[in-house]
């Protein structure tokens, strides 16, 4: 398969943040105004102040942002711009020819990062004890707003407009069928390039789909007892402020975005209340600096409020091939109020482990689950 754009429409890039970036920032983590703490609530209140001391004291004196860097810059890098907005990629293809071209669209408060530990083993499984035929062509894009794509200067650049922009990326460079995989935002962006493109989308692949009761309680009748654990998981989560973020983000995004772009320790604290302890603190960190040293983080929490106040919400359930991987610590996707919006499910497998950042912290399930979703629809 030959990439079709030209060299004027894919550009190729490289991080690279200037030094003075990286003293300001210093500068600033070093001169935090801490806030006092409740005495023994541990997470009660929001997360610990000890908690955030340690992430920025790392931050501080124990984080190489520059091997960071060169962990990105390990890979082909290239940006465009679709719809106005330019769009960053990471674009690996394999060596096996016959490769499906898969699209994997990371989360928030994630990036690209997000699947470094998998490309090799998704385009190159040979190499990594595993059947050629499992290959991949892998991009990787920056989502619109965040990260290296930079700040989005429009309205309403929600999941919607994201997916239309995903599927001319994927025209753009020349693939005609291909796969989509995403987790968090990338599980609400990844069903709509196959909504939108079912010709080309040869089945979406995600690590939870959105779907929730309707009200109406008849939903509820003959729920297995595993469903009924799920909904538990998912009821202590909401009731616990785990969707907190999300109802500010969706109602107030510019009134939050002064604080948290002009204070690195209040960002890191915002975004560390999803991270808590499930990964380890370079991971947070290296995605937390991403969006401050790019300036996204006031665009990547307006897409919760394009969301919101989308206006072009389909209402009809997709219909492409599509397979979820639930993994124990994480959203529990229930399998009854996913088909009311996503009409051809194939492929539905839980996890005893692994939670949100599956590809950090249960990379060989979820790498195992992409392959075996694909392999018959190659």
């Amino acid at each position: 398969m030959t990439v079709a754009a030209t060299t004027a429409d894919v550009q190729p890039f490289r991080v690279d943040i200037p030094q003075a970036d990286l003293d300001d920032l210093q500068d600033r983590l070093a001169r935090t105004r801490w806030p006092d703490d409740a005495p023994g609530a541990e997470w009660g209140y929001g997360v610990p102040l000890g908690y955030v001391r340690e992430l920025v004291d790392h931050w501080r004196s124990g984080y190489d942002w520059r091997a960071q860097e060169a962990r990105i810059n390990d890979h082909p890098q290239f940006t465009t711009t679709i719809d106005g907005q330019r769009v960053h990629f990471l674009h690996v293809r394999s060596p096996e020819p016959d490769a499906l071209p898969l699209i994997a669209t990371h989360g928030w408060p994630m990036s690209v990062v997000e699947y470094l530990d998998l490309i090799g083993a998704l385009t190159d499984p040979r190499a990594h004890g595993g059947d050629p035929a499992d290959a991949f062509h892998l991009v990787v894009p920056s989502v619109p707003g965040i990260a290296f794509s930079g700040p989005t200067h429009e309205p309403d650049w929600g999941t919607r407009r994201a997916a239309r922009a995903w599927t001319e990326l994927m025209a753009r460079l020349g693939y005609d069928r291909y796969g989509a995989h995403g987790n968090d935002a990338g599980s609400l962006i990844s069903p709509e390039v196959g909504r939108l493109a079912p010709d080309r989308v040869v089945g979406v692949h995600v690590t939870q789909l959105f779907s929730f009761p309707s009200g109406d309680p008849t939903e509820f009748e003959d729920l297995t007892e595993e469903d009924m654990a799920a909904l538990g998981f998912l009821e202590n989560f909401t009731a616990g402020g785990g969707l907190a973020y999300n109802q500010y983000q969706s109602a107030q995004p510019q009134t939050l975005a002064y604080a948290l772009q002009d204070s690195p320790a209040g960002w890191l604290a915002w975004v560390a209340q999803l991270f808590q302890r499930s990964v380890d603190p370079d991971y947070i960190i290296t995605n937390a600096a991403i969006y401050w040293l790019t300036g996204t983080i006031g665009s990547s929490i307006r897409r919760y409020y394009d969301d919101a106040h989308a206006q072009d919400a389909p209402t009809e359930p997709t219909t492409v091939p599509t397979g979820v991987a639930v993994f124990a610590a994480d959203f529990q996707t229930i399998p009854r109020f996913a088909r009311r919006d996503h009409a051809n499910i194939v492929h539905w497998r839980r996890y005893d482990r692994g939670s949100h950042f599956a590809t950090h912290d249960a990379p060989d399930l979820l790498l195992t689950d992409i392959r075996d979703f694909y392999r018959s629809l190659r």
